[in-house]
Order: structure tokens, then C-alpha cells, then sequence
């Protein structure tokens, strides 16, 4: 009953958070169904394979999670005041926000599992019965403890999204940090080089000879593991790297004797890259990695399937969804300052030119960090 008279407040925002969760969560219910329908099918084959590739979408959806969830307080202040005022404290709002969208990731799942169902039934045609193991009897154990992955994923990173130890972040104005640890720079850099080497030795002439090439799933082929190990590393320190190069890109903005609109642009793109930086790596990424994969599948037709097109689409939105929640967080949390610019005489255009700016040079540094990433995503596949 407590969530649903916290819906009746719900706003327009709050109700597609609400179904982009059960969306993600009923996509990744019918990935995790298709590999038990194929396990139950075609029993002679090996399972684990399948299991592994429905991975990724559901560690998007937890992703999704997270960063929604940590949103919601600060796109809400009202609704966390209401609870705080009616005694609850951080960690049992906490667990109600992780309930919420723990509840809708539930409702996606049964939506999924209520289709496999119905098309079991003797609905579906030939060419889907290998995904849904037709003709052999399904254990009610299975598809519940497959089902269950889901909710509890997605609750659990939304549950972990803001450390127990911090406090409750209300939308209020904070101090928030704007420096990146030299440590972290250092670690970034070392990974994207080390991972450049290792790729160059994997595709040196001769290299497939040195041992059994990876054969890797989703139709994308094989290569070698040092190819491979060399754009897992490489594209860490890419990622590790996005932060700090927002921040240094805002800097740069704001050099010299600058005009205010690049003043603005620069150093308030310094101040968010902090909490702007992850998501936006995860987003540049996936995007390289699933690009990557497409045009693998479109040179060679026949290799890529359906589902893992859809897969790989599921990934990009959870990633694209999360920087979206991201930026609602900090758009609501630069009101103070908007509002303080506005009454000091800051003209409206003046405010949107530099959120322009900040934009196209967020745009460039993912343009730079996500291009490195695909092509050297595609190198390990030629």
C-alpha cells in the first residue's frame, strides 16, 4: 500500500523512470527465458555460454538502477522531506527507493515470463521453437530462480547506489569535490598503454599461430587473448580517463581572459566532471563496443542473431537512460546558481549558449575516448 500512494504523486518523469525499468527488466527476463527454452530444447548443448551473454543487458539494467535511483532524491526533495518529516531515516528511504524500482523490475519480469508462456502453449511457430523449448516440460523452479536475478540485481544496486555512510542527499546545495586523485590519472594512463601494446603483439603477422584463438560469442568470430586482453585494458583506461579529460577540456574553456559565456561553460563543466565522468565512460564504452559489433555483423551477414541485436540496443539505452538521470541530478543541482545569475542580471541566452558549449566539447571528448575504443574494438576483430 506504501507504494502505491507514493505513485499517486508520481510526476510524468517519475513514471517513465518507472516503465523504462520494467521495459529493461522484461528485455532481460526474455534474454534469460530464450537461454532456458534453448537449455530445455536442445539439452546436448552447453547452456553456460547463453547464460553468460545475457551478462551484460543485466548488469545494464543494475547500472540503470543505480544511477536512477540516486536521482530520485534530488529530482524529489519534497517527496524525501514528506518521509523524513513522517520518521523515516536514510536507510529505510534508501530501501524504499530500492523497493520501488525492485517492484517494477518484478512487474517487467512477469510480463516476460506471462509471454514465454502463452507462446509456449502451442502459439508460436516453428522457427521459435528452439527458444522456447516446445515439446519438452518445463520445471516451475527454473524459470522463478532465473526471473528472480532481475528484481534482485536491480533492487540491490539501487540500494547501493548512495553509500550508507553519506548522508541523504536532499537536493539541497552541497559542496561537492572537483578534483581527480593523480593516482587514478596515472592508473588510466598506464592501462590505455599497456592495452595498446598488448593489442599491437596480438595482431603482429603470426600471432594466430602462438595458440587457439578466442572464440567469442554472439557470432563476432575469434581472436587472439592478447588482442583481446590488450581492448579490455585499454578500454578501462580510456574509461578512467573520461573524467579527467571533462575537467581538463572545461579548463581549457576557460584559459586566457575568456568571454563569460566560456567562463560559464568552462568552469561549471570542471565542477561536474566528477559526477558526470562515469556515466558518460560507460556510455562511450558500450556505444564503441556495440557499434563495433554491428558493423561485424554487417560485413559478414548470417553471423549476428535477433536477440543479441537486442541485447546490444538494451545496453546502449540503460547506458544512455543512466547519463540522462545523471544530468537531471546535476541540472537540479545548479538551480541555486542559476537562479543567483539570473537575479544578478545574467541574461536567459547567455545561460543556454554556455550550456550549448558545454555540451559540444562534452560531445568531443566521448567523440575522442569512445573513437580510440571502437577502433581498437575493431582491430582485435579483423
Amino acid at each position: 500500500m506504501l507504494y502505491l500512494r507514493l505513485a499517486r504523486g508520481y510526476r510524468p518523469a517519475d513514471l517513465l523512470r518507472w516503465l523504462l525499468t520494467a521495459t529493461a527488466a522484461a528485455v532481460v527476463a526474455a534474454l534469460l527465458l530464450r537461454a532456458l527454452g534453448r537449455a530445455l530444447g536442445t539439452p546436448g548443448t552447453d547452456a553456460l555460454p547463453r547464460l553468460l551473454w545475457c551478462l551484460p543487458p543485466l548488469a545494464a539494467v543494475g547500472w540503470f538502477a543505480a544511477a536512477a535511483a540516486r536521482a530520485v532524491p534530488a529530482a524529489r526533495p519534497e517527496r524525501i522531506n514528506g518521509l523524513t518529516a513522517a520518521g523515516a531515516g536514510p536507510v529505510r528511504i534508501r530501501l524504499l527507493i530500492a523497493g520501488e524500482i525492485a517492484l517494477a523490475s518484478v512487474l517487467g519480469s512477469l510480463v516476460a515470463l506471462l509471454a514465454f508462456l502463452v507462446l509456449r502453449n502451442d502459439i508460436a511457430g516453428p522457427s521459435l521453437a528452439a527458444d522456447l523449448g516446445m515439446g519438452t516440460p518445463l520445471p516451475a523452479a527454473a524459470p522463478v530462480t532465473l526471473l528472480a536475478l532481475v528484481p534482485l540485481a536491480a533492487g540491490l544496486c539501487a540500494a547501493l547506489a548512495v553509500p550508507a555512510a553519506d548522508p541523504l542527499p536532499t537536493g539541497a546545495e552541497t559542496t561537492a569535490r572537483t578534483g581527480f586523485p593523480a593516482a587514478l590519472i596515472a592508473t588510466g594512463t598506464g592501462l590505455l598503454s599497456a592495452g595498446v601494446a598488448l593489442e599491437l603483439y596480438g595482431l603482429r603477422p603470426g600471432a594466430a599461430a602462438d595458440g587457439r584463438p578466442v572464440d567469442l560469442p554472439g557470432g563476432l568470430g575469434d581472436t587472439s587473448h592478447a588482442a583481446l586482453a590488450g581492448w579490455a585494458l585499454a578500454a578501462l583506461g580510456l574509461a578512467l580517463l573520461t573524467g579527467p579529460l571533462l575537467a581538463l577540456a572545461g579548463r581549457v574553456l576557460a584559459l586566457g581572459r575568456p568571454a563569460p559565456i566560456r567562463l560559464l561553460a568552462g568552469r561549471s563543466l570542471t565542477a561536474e566532471a566528477r559526477r558526470l565522468g562515469a556515466p558518460l565512460a560507460v556510455l562511450a564504452l558500450t556505444s564503441a563496443a556495440v557499434l563495433t559489433a554491428f558493423r561485424h555483423w554487417n560485413d559478414r551477414p548470417g553471423t549476428g542473431e535477433t536477440l543479441n541485436a537486442l541485447a546490444a540496443l538494451l545496453v546502449i539505452g540503460c547506458a544512455a537512460a543512466a547519463v540522462l538521470a545523471r544530468t537531471g541530478e546535476v541540472r537540479h543541482s545548479r538551480r541555486p546558481v542559476r537562479s543567483a545569475l539570473l537575479r544578478l542580471g545574467a541574461a536567459p541566452g547567455l545561460l543556454l549558449g554556455a550550456a550549448v558549449l558545454r555540451v559540444l566539447t562534452i560531445g568531443t571528448v566521448l567523440l575522442l575516448t569512445g573513437g580510440l575504443t571502437a577502433a581498437l574494438a575493431a582491430g582485435a576483430l579483423s
